[in-house]
């Protein structure tokens, strides 16, 4: 189902909201700004239903929040160190957005367009967005597409595609935070299954320091599950951001039908699987949410979302060395990342 809000986005357009939905009850909204994540209202075993994604209270109050609560983010998720890279011999200068780095794309990236609505129904939603030759400092022109998906078994799949005319660097994720709590608490209480052998430890603007670190005897092994709070800021590579904000190389190298990471509920009444093709996930329990708005007429605090976000690691244009496939798409080649969350009611 397609509607428009009453509200006006920055190009003075109305705001284009999805619906989707499934036969077990599961509601997905998108919003088209962004091509944003809006809503994930999954239909609990006592009848009572959960909202399991943070979220603000109109599509206006998106616009006022940095958090990029649910957005797709490109054309370069997470950082470049320095905003810069160099490729086939050639500097390429970037718009920097978080002090001399670039987050997420920059000041203008994907989460700050309107993207077209190529097709809709009950079940799915594609969108898609063209990217000059020049964007934020990157070479060629980029076309990219997100699918949403809704399955009958509570199976929420976002399919993001690209190609480009020039040699670029692409990775695009959604930045989507879960409470699965259903409120506005702490996700500390979660547990979380992180299927991943090595993280990568950064500065304080969240840069990569060094090599990819081993979990074993960290406070970074989720191999099995555990409270977000039990290692809570125990050593210097979490307390450096203010707790889990790093990226791990999955276990699953890619293989989307092997899960990369399992949340519970404090109450164990939700449960949410990842399955994703892409090689790393972005573990960040918020620890910056302070003041981004909410749903009511509130705010959230830290530590109130988590985001498990399916990428290549931070700053690969930098680092050919990073044990996974090169992050530069070339032309005649389709960039394809697919996550998969399920959610499942106990």
């Amino acid at each position: 189902m397609l509607n428009e809000s009453s509200g006006a986005a920055p190009d003075g357009l109305p705001f284009r909201l999805i619906t989707l939905r499934n036969s077990a009850g599961m509601v997905v909204t998108v919003m088209d700004w962004g091509a944003t994540l809006l809503s994930a209202r999954v239909p609990l075993s006592d009848g009572s239903v959960r909202e399991a994604l943070l979220g603000c209270a109109t599509p206006e109050h998106y616009i006022h929040q940095n958090a990029f609560l649910g957005a797709s983010v490109g054309r370069y998720a997470n950082r470049i160190a320095k905003s810069q890279f160099i490729l086939d011999g050639e500097t390429y200068t970037l718009v920097p957005s978080q002090g001399e780095n670039q987050l997420h794309g920059g000041p203008e990236g994907f989460d700050k367009r309107r993207w077209r609505i190529e097709r809709q129904n009950d079940s799915e939603a594609l969108l898609s967005l063209t990217s000059p030759d020049g964007d934020q400092g990157f070479p060629g022109k980029v076309n990219a597409s997100v699918l949403y998906r809704l399955g009958e078994d509570n199976r929420l799949a976002i399919e993001y595609r690209a190609t480009t005319d020039k040699p670029c660097p692409v990775n695009l994720t959604n930045h989507a935070y879960f409470n699965l709590n259903g409120d506005q608490s702490d996700v500390r209480s979660h547990r979380l299954q992180l299927l991943a052998d090595a993280y990568l430890p950064v500065d304080s603007m969240g840069i990569p320091v060094g090599d990819l670190k081993n979990v074993a005897q960290t406070s970074f092994d989720f191999r099995q599950p555990k409270t977000l709070a039990q290692d809570f800021l125990s050593d210097d590579d979490q307390r450096v951001v203010k707790g889990y904000d790093h990226a791990f190389l999955l276990q699953a190298k890619g293989d989307a039908s092997l899960p990369a990471a399992h949340v519970w509920s404090a109450d164990n009444k939700l449960q949410m699987s990842v399955y994703t093709s892409a090689p790393a996930l972005q573990f960040y329990s918020g620890n910056f949410l302070e003041g981004t708005p909410a749903r009511g007429n509130t705010a959230y605090s830290a530590w109130q979302g988590l985001a498990l976000e399916s990428e290549f690691l931070p700053d690969s244009p930098n680092r050919p060395d990073y044990p996974h496939d090169s992050c530069i798409l070339q032309p005649g080649d389709e960039y394809v990342s697919l996550t998969e969350y399920h959610f499942i009611p106990a």
